[in-house]
This record gives C-alpha cells, sequence and structure tokens, in this order.
C-alpha cells in the first residue's frame, strides 16, 4: 500500500473523506455488483472542486491511476478497478447550488441524483427533459461524462443538448471553468464539448449549468399494436405530422420484450393482447390536458382507419401514465428471467431497424447456447437494446454474440454505442464504428490532456497502440 498516497490525500482533504482498508469492503463497482467488496488503493470523496483539484495534483505527481466514481449504473465497465486505483466518488459533491428563473438555467454539483434534477425542475414549473430508469441512482457527472440519452432524446437531443456551462479537473489538477448560462457563445472552441461524453478520460466533471424549459401542462401517452415494421415507420411520421412538434416519446418494444415485460414476476400487466408483432409506446408534451388528448385519440383513430396500426388504447389518466411508463422504464423484470445476461444499445439508421434486427436475432438464435433475444429501444432516434440470455458464461460466447450484434452495423454506419460509452467492455470493437483517423484522433487528445495516462486509464482506448 501506498501509505506515502494516502497521507498526501488525507492531508489534502481530511482523513475522514479517505476510505482505505475494511472500509472499502462495503463498496463497489456497480450497482449489479454490490456483492464484490471494491479492489482499490483508496477511495476518496471530495466535497468540493478544489478538493478535486488537490486529490489530482496529488495523483499527478505520483503518477498514480484514478478512477472516478458516480452513481454506479454504467453498463460498459467504466467505473471497474484493478486494485492499485484511487477512486474518486463524487457523492459528497450533491448540492443543486441554484435556480436562475430568468435564465431558465440550474447549476449542480457533478454528484446530484438526476430524480432530484427532476424534482427541483418541477417544484419551480420548469422541465428537465433527460430521462431514463437509473434516474434515481444516476449522477449528473456521470450522465454528462457518458452523454447519457434515454426516453426523450427525439425531441430533447442528449445531455451534450441540456448542458450550457461546464466545470472539470484535468488530469494535472488543473481547473477548467466556463460556467456560463448562455446558449450562444462562439468565442473559440467549445471546450465543454471535449469532457461530455469523454467518460472521465480527459477530465473529472465537478459542476455543471444545465438548460431547462417550461415545464408541460399537459401529458398524453399510448400504446398501439402494429404488424410489420414499415407501419411503424409510417406511424412515427403520421404522429410527429400531427402533433406539430409535440411528440416527446415513440418507444418500439418486440413481441417476446413486451411480452416479458407484462407477465409475471413483472408487476404490470400488458395494456394491450399479445397479438402483434411490435408495440409503440407513445408521448406527447403540450399545454392543455383536455384539448392534447383530444389530438391523441383523434390520431390513433385515424391511424386505425389508415390500417397504419391495429390497435391501441389511450392513457386516461394519471395512474395509467404510470402504468404504460413502468412497462417500459422497469428492464429489471428482465434480470430474473435472463440467466447470464449480455447487453446491448446500438445504433441503426431508422428504415433498416426492423430488418437488421430481425437478421442479429435469428443468427444469434441459431447459437445452441442462446435462450432468449429481447429488443426495445428508442426506435425514433434509432437507438435499440438487445438484452440476451445464455446458456452459459465465457469469453468465448461474448466475443461470439459481440460479433454478431456489432458485425451487422459496420456497413450501414451504425454504432456500437448509442448511449453507454464505449468503457472497457466494448474498447476492441470501436474500430467497428470509427475509422482510423477517428481513433487516432482520440489518442492524440488523450496524449495532450493526460499525458501520464492518470485519468480512469484503460477506459475507451489505450495510448499506445
Amino acid at each position: 500500500m501506498n501509505i506515502n498516497i494516502i497521507t498526501k490525500l488525507s492531508d489534502a482533504i481530511g482523513h475522514q473523506n479517505v476510505l482505505t482498508g475494511t472500509a472499502l469492503e462495503e463498496r463497489y463497482v456497480h450497482i449489479w455488483d454490490m456483492h464484490n467488496p471494491l479492489s482499490a488503493l483508496c477511495l476518496v470523496t471530495p466535497r468540493s472542486t478544489s478538493d478535486v483539484s488537490k486529490i489530482m495534483k496529488i495523483c499527478h505527481q505520483q503518477n498514480q491511476p484514478v478512477v472516478i466514481h458516480g452513481g454506479l449504473t454504467n453498463l460498459v465497465g467504466s467505473t471497474e478497478t484493478q486494485g492499485p486505483e484511487v477512486v474518486i466518488s463524487m457523492e459528497k459533491m450533491n448540492q443543486v447550488e441554484e435556480i436562475d428563473i430568468q435564465s431558465r438555467t440550474m447549476t449542480v454539483q457533478a454528484g446530484v441524483i438526476l430524480q432530484q434534477i427532476q424534482t427541483t425542475a418541477k417544484e419551480h414549473e420548469f422541465l428537465f427533459p433527460l430521462n431514463f430508469g437509473a434516474k434515481g441512482s444516476a449522477q449528473i457527472g456521470g450522465i454528462i461524462a457518458t452523454n447519457a440519452g434515454g426516453l426523450r432524446v427525439f425531441k430533447f437531443g442528449m445531455t451534450r443538448n441540456q448542458v450550457l456551462g461546464l466545470e472539470a479537473v484535468l488530469a494535472d489538477g488543473t481547473v477548467i471553468s466556463s460556467m456560463k448560462k448562455i446558449i450562444k457563445d462562439n468565442s473559440g472552441y467549445d471546450l465543454k464539448q471535449l469532457f461530455i461524453g469523454s467518460e472521465g478520460t480527459l477530465g473529472i466533471v465537478t459542476r455543471a449549468v444545465l438548460r431547462l424549459t417550461e415545464a408541460p401542462k399537459s401529458r398524453a401517452s399510448a400504446f398501439a399494436g402494429i404488424n410489420d415494421y414499415e407501419k411503424v415507420v409510417q406511424f412515427l411520421k403520421f404522429m410527429d405530422a400531427g402533433l406539430a412538434g409535440n411528440l416527446s416519446g415513440f418507444e418500439l418494444i418486440w413481441k417476446n420484450t413486451f411480452q416479458a415485460m407484462t407477465s409475471p414476476p413483472a408487476v404490470v400487466s400488458p395494456p394491450l393482447p399479445y397479438d402483434f408483432p411490435y408495440y409503440v409506446l407513445l408521448e406527447s408534451l403540450g399545454a392543455d390536458q383536455a384539448k392534447d388528448q383530444e389530438v391523441m385519440e383523434n390520431l390513433l383513430g385515424q391511424a386505425l382507419e389508415q390500417s397504419i396500426i391495429e390497435d391501441a388504447v389511450i392513457a386516461s389518466n394519471e395512474s395509467d401514465l404510470n402504468w404504460f411508463w413502468t412497462i417500459r422504464e422497469d428492464v429489471h423484470v428482465f434480470v430474473g428471467q435472463t440467466n447470464n445476461m449480455q447487453g446491448f444499445d446500438i445504433s441503426l439508421p431508422i428504415p433498416l431497424i426492423g430488418e437488421k434486427i430481425d437478421h442479429i436475432t435469428n443468427r444469434l438464435l441459431s447459437l445452441p447456447e442462446i435462450e432468449k433475444v429481447y429488443a426495445f429501444g428508442h426506435v425514433a432516434d434509432g437507438n435499440i437494446h438487445l438484452i440476451i440470455g445464455k446458456s452459459r458464461e465465457g469469453l468465448d460466447l461474448i466475443h461470439e454474440v459481440n460479433e454478431i450484434v456489432y458485425g451487422s452495423l459496420k456497413d450501414i454506419g451504425g454504432s456500437i454505442s448509442a448511449e453507454h460509452g464505449i468503457g472497457v467492455h466494448k474498447k476492441s470493437y470501436l474500430p467497428y464504428s470509427r475509422g482510423p483517423e477517428e481513433i487516432s484522433l482520440m489518442k492524440t487528445l488523450k496524449r495532450s490532456l493526460d499525458p501520464k495516462n492518470i485519468l480512469n486509464p484503460g477506459k475507451v482506448i489505450d495510448t499506445v497502440d
């Protein structure tokens, strides 16, 4: 154990903020892996950007590797450790610093939970539109570092679209701070974009200015059953045009996935019978509940008359809304139904989704070890999730499954990661989505900002070939 570093860190930020030895046994690298204790030199809990800067100055001087922990909900190994690292947990930097009503912004520290941001925004009659299943655990620093997406990307965009200002600490402890509340700023390079989506490999996000929108006065949702994928795309265009910009969510669920989401041990029942290959859950946000509900009902009626959809049910109250969206958001139902689970979040051109997912599914099910393939996702922005159940684990099978899924994307302009990032689990497949020149430039940026390779080392890219 490097006592020298631990002593320096304790002197810099207080011994109560430095955990070592048996205190690490209650820590872990992921919320789904709590039974395995954290392996690290120590874990530190800074309370400010200044603390993070002090930590990084010490680690930089000592060539000490660092791994950053947020809400520990990532799915690509970005928070995994090997043992000798200093882990920086952002949990104590959990303050909403300001709500600016006039600028329509919220200033937050990196450890604030997404659900707290949503609730605080709502209390001030605003909407922070990012929304996904891990909202009760995910911290905004990690959300920014991975450029997370979610259920409303179609209307509001990814995380980078919600960030106006940012503060980050570089590998050597330098603080880069541009906490501006302005939307337009063309004064040179937009440096905050370097840190958004870089998974903590270029700098540690410590604070952010988030963009808020006025809270909608209405929310309408419906489930629709559809017989073929071309009609799914037709339905998307039809509803988006009919709702005149108010369509905020358009989720596609394949039949077997819908059955798994609405059958025991799932706690919700199906709002439509299991008669259709595809199920669409849609949402609109507007200003008049009664009027917007009527518009949704009329559009669904027209879609039925034109044979775009086969059946539909609309949420008639708040209870129905919660019922419908619990079906989509509670992906934990797959944990108890899927052995040796392997998950994917891929991007594909929207017109090709039906054909390609069928192709991938059939190839996977041709392997004797594959038991189940579940598909669902944000079809309006081309992001599909796959959850695969296998009869056994093993690196050989994981690699074979990866090759089937990722190899199908290379020639169609798809992406191996729509919103979860690269981490360590997808690193070797990065060339399937990025050209050699792009990867070379990524390495150049990494070497420039972190020449000692101490920030989340081994994540996303390797700095040497």
